[in-house]
């Protein structure tokens, strides 16, 4: 049974920086790829960042902010945010799927969610 968790999620103000992680498992964690997505109130949820083995993407909105990162010993993904912004405010998601097939933004690829974490950037 596969399962992630997502932590670091907090409120923060607006040019600070959170680290946000997802511990996996239940999944052979070297091999998936894994992406990062929020959803704001009254918005579609978003892909924001991706990690495919060695190869990482972003959203143009969080590119050159935002990192991500993986410890295949600790099964676990990192999203750094720096220079965070009232707009960045969402419930943050992490996700896997075992194939890396498709593109990293795309939702319905993805087979296994996180339940969220909040992360509120206040001005």
């Amino acid at each position: 049974q596969v399962q992630l968790v997502e932590s670091g999620g907090d409120s923060v103000q607006a040019g600070g920086s959170l680290r946000l992680s997802c511990s996996a498992s239940g999944v052979t964690f070297s091999t998936v790829r894994m992406g990062w997505f929020r959803q704001a109130p009254g918005k579609e949820r978003e892909g924001v960042a991706g990690a495919s083995g060695p190869w990482t993407y972003y959203a143009d909105s969080v590119k050159g902010r935002f990192t991500t990162s993986r410890d295949n010993a600790k099964n676990t993904v990192y999203l750094q945010m720096s220079s965070l912004t009232p707009e960045d405010t969402a419930m943050y998601y992490c996700a896997a799927v075992t194939t890396y097939s498709g593109s990293w933004s795309d939702l319905g690829r993805y087979k296994y969610w996180g339940q969220g974490t909040q992360v509120t950037v206040s001005s």
